[in-house]
C-alpha cells in the first residue's frame, strides 16, 4: 500500500506528525511549489524565496533520511497550480491508496484538505499540527470557560503548562507574571546598537532568487537583500546568535524604533518558526536557560517567552475560534480604501515612510512598527479592515492568515468589536515620538495639534474617538480620553475634526491589483 504524504510550505519540520510514523518503504512525500500560493495574495519576493528555498532544502534532507520525495517545481510544465490539482496528479501517478497530511494552518487550506477524500476516492487522514504548544481543543476549552478570552490569562495558563519561568513553589519567576512595564524604553543610544550578519544565499537559494525575479517582477518588494535562514540548522544558528548577542537588551528596547535600524535587538525569527524550521518551545527553553545562567535579565526572557507562548499561541487559537467570521469582521464600519503610500512609501510622515521602507526592503517590521505606526494609521483613518489585512499578508515574510487575521483585523483594527483586544490600539503622535526618533526632522511637527504642519496623527486620533464615541465611550480603558475630549470645548473639538477631514480628503487610494491577482502569474 502506497501512502501519499503531502508536506506544505509551512510544515518544514522533521517532527511533523505525518512524517513521524511514516515508513519510507511505503510512503511518497509530495512537495509542491504552486502558483496559487504565490498569488492568492501577491506575496513579497522574500517570502516566496524563503518558502521555495526552504522546501527544496527540506526535500533533500528527507531524501537523505530515506524518503522518496516527489517534488514539483513552480516551472514544471505539468504543474497544476494548486495543492488540490497536484495532489490529484500524485494520487494517480503513484496509485496511492491513502493520504496522510497535517491539518492546514489557514482556513482555506484546511477546507481544501477536507475535500480531498471525496474528490480523489481514497481515505485521507488529517492529523493535528502538534508543533504548536497548545492543542486547539485545549484552547477552545479554555476560551469556553473564560468570561472573555483575554490573552494575559491564557499566557499564565501556558506558563503553568510548560513550566517556563516558573519556580518550584508554582509561582512565576521574579514574583510576577508580566514585566511589560520594564520593556518600554525609547530609542537606545547609538553605541548600544547591535550588528548582525545575514545568511549568505547558497546555490539552491540563488537559483530560487533567479526564478522569483523572473516570475514575479511586479510584486511589492525586491529580491535583493534576501538573507533569511532556509534550513533548520541555519535557523538554529541564527537563533543562538540572537540569544548570545541581542537577547540581553531585547526586553528593554523591544518597543523602540530607530531610523535606519531595521532589526534592532529583535530575533526576527518568526519567519523560521512559521514555516517550521525553528521549534517555538525549544526557542523558549533556550531563552529561559540564558536567564537562569545569568546571561540575560528576566525582563528580556519573559518578554520573549510571552510573545511566543502567550501572543503567538493565543492568536492562533483565536483565529480558529473566530473563523470564518473574523475574515469579514468590520465592527467600526470602516470603508476607506488603503492609501497608495502603503505601496509606494511616498509620504511626508517619516514614521510611516520609514516603516514602509523597512517592510519593502526586508519583508519585515517589528511588532510596534506594525501595530502602532502602520496599523494605528489605518485604524485612525478608517481603512477597510480587509484592505489593510491583505496588505500585511502581502508584505511580510512571516505572514500567514492564522496570524494576520487576528492581529490585524482583530487586535490592530478592532474590527471584531473587542473579542481580542480590550481597547482599540489608537494613539496620537506623542506615542510615536516617545518610542522612536522618527519625529526628528519630520516635515510635520509632533508638538503641533492642528494646522498644515501639525502631525496628522494628533488630529486623526481625536477625530477617531469622536467618530466612534457611541461605540467606544463605554470602554473603561478609554474613560480618561473621552473625559479629556468632553472638556476641550466645541471650538477645539471642531478644529481637530476639520484638520482630520482635510488630511483624509487629501489621501490618494491605492491602485487595484496590488494585493490580490485575478489569475496566477
Amino acid at each position: 500500500m502506497t501512502t501519499l504524504i503531502p508536506v506544505l510550505g509551512d510544515q518544514l519540520s522533521h517532527n511533523l506528525a505525518s512524517l513521524r510514523e511514516a515508513d519510507p518503504r511505503s510512503s511518497i512525500v509530495l512537495m509542491m511549489e504552486v502558483g496559487e500560493e504565490t498569488t492568492y495574495v501577491r506575496h513579497h519576493p522574500h517570502k516566496i524565496i524563503l518558502i521555495f528555498s526552504a522546501m527544496r532544502h527540506f526535500a533533500e534532507e528527507l531524501r537523505e533520511r530515506g524518503f522518496a520525495v516527489d517534488y514539483i517545481q513552480l516551472d514544471d510544465p505539468e504543474n497544476g497550480g494548486s495543492f488540490t490539482a497536484e495532489v490529484g496528479r500524485a494520487v494517480r501517478r503513484h496509485e496511492a491508496e491513502g493520504i496522510r497530511v497535517v491539518e492546514g494552518a489557514e482556513w482555506r487550506v484546511q477546507k481544501a484538505l477536507e475535500g480531498w477524500s471525496e474528490r480523489f476516492g481514497v481515505p485521507v487522514e488529517i492529523l493535528p499540527d502538534d508543533r504548536f504548544i497548545c492543542p486547539l481543543p485545549d484552547f477552545f476549552t479554555w476560551a469556553a470557560r473564560a468570561d472573555k478570552p483575554v490573552m494575559e490569562f491564557f499566557y499564565r495558563d501556558q506558563r503553568r503548562r510548560t513550566g517556563l519561568l516558573m519556580e518550584a513553589d508554582g509561582k512565576p519567576a521574579g514574583g510576577q507574571w508580566n514585566f511589560d512595564k520594564d520593556n518600554r524604553s525609547g530609542p537606545p543610544h547609538e553605541g548600544d546598537l547591535p550588528s548582525r550578519c545575514p545568511v549568505e544565499p547558497d546555490a539552491v537559494t540563488r537559483e530560487v532568487i533567479s526564478l522569483v525575479a523572473k516570475r514575479f517582477p511586479n510584486h511589492f518588494g525586491r529580491v535583493e537583500g534576501f538573507g533569511l535562514p532556509v534550513t533548520a540548522v541555519g535557523a538554529a544558528a541564527a537563533f543562538d546568535e540572537f540569544v548570545a548577542t541581542r537577547l540581553p537588551l531585547f526586553g528593554t528596547y523591544q518597543d523602540a524604533m530607530v531610523v535606519g535600524e531595521d532589526l534592532l535587538f529583535h530575533a526576527a525569527m518568526s519567519t523560521s518558526m512559521n514555516c517550521g524550521l525553528l521549534d517555538p518551545l525549544d526557542a523558549c527553553r533556550k531563552v529561559e536557560a540564558a536567564w537562569r545562567a545569568g546571561k540575560a535579565p528576566l525582563n528580556a526572557a519573559e518578554g520573549f517567552i510571552r510573545q511566543i507562548i502567550g501572543w503567538r499561541e493565543y492568536m492562533r487559537g483565536m483565529y480558529w475560534l473566530e473563523m470564518p467570521g473574523l475574515g469579514a469582521a468590520n465592527a467600526l464600519a470602516a470603508t476607506r480604501p488603503l492609501p497608495d503610500f502603503y505601496w509606494t512609501g511616498e509620504t511626508d510622515m517619516r514614521c510611516l515612510a520609514e516603516s514602509i521602507r523597512n517592510t519593502r526592503d526586508n519583508a519585515y517590521a517589528h511588532h510596534i512598527q506594525r501595530l502602532m505606526v502602520l496599523g494605528n494609521f489605518a485604524l485612525l483613518a478608517g481603512v477597510l479592515p480587509q484592505a489593510i489585512s491583505d496588505w500585511f499578508l502581502v508584505v511580510y515574510a512571516d505572514a500567514y492568515e492564522w496570524v494576520e487575521h487576528p492581529n490585524v483585523i482583530g487586535m490592530s483594527q478592532w474590527a471584531d468589536g473587542g473579542r481580542i483586544a480590550t481597547k482599540p490600539y489608537a494613539a496620537s503622535g506623542a506615542y510615536i515620538d516617545r518610542m522612536s526618533d522618527y519625529c526628528r526632522n519630520c516635515v510635520y511637527d509632533v508638538r503641533k495639534k492642528v494646522g498644515p504642519r501639525a502631525c496628522p496623527f494628533n488630529a486623526l486620533y481625536w477625530d477617531f474617538l469622536a467618530r466612534h464615541e457611541s461605540k467606544l465611550a463605554g470602554n473603561h480603558r478609554l474613560r480618561n480620553q473621552y473625559a479629556t475630549w468632553s472638556r476641550m470645548g466645541t471650538e477645539k473639538q471642531e478644529a481637530y475634526r476639520e484638520w482630520a477631514k482635510r488630511f483624509l480628503d487629501g489621501l490618494n487610494p491605492a491602485e487595484p491589483g496590488w494585493a490580490r491577482s485575478a489569475t496566477t502569474e
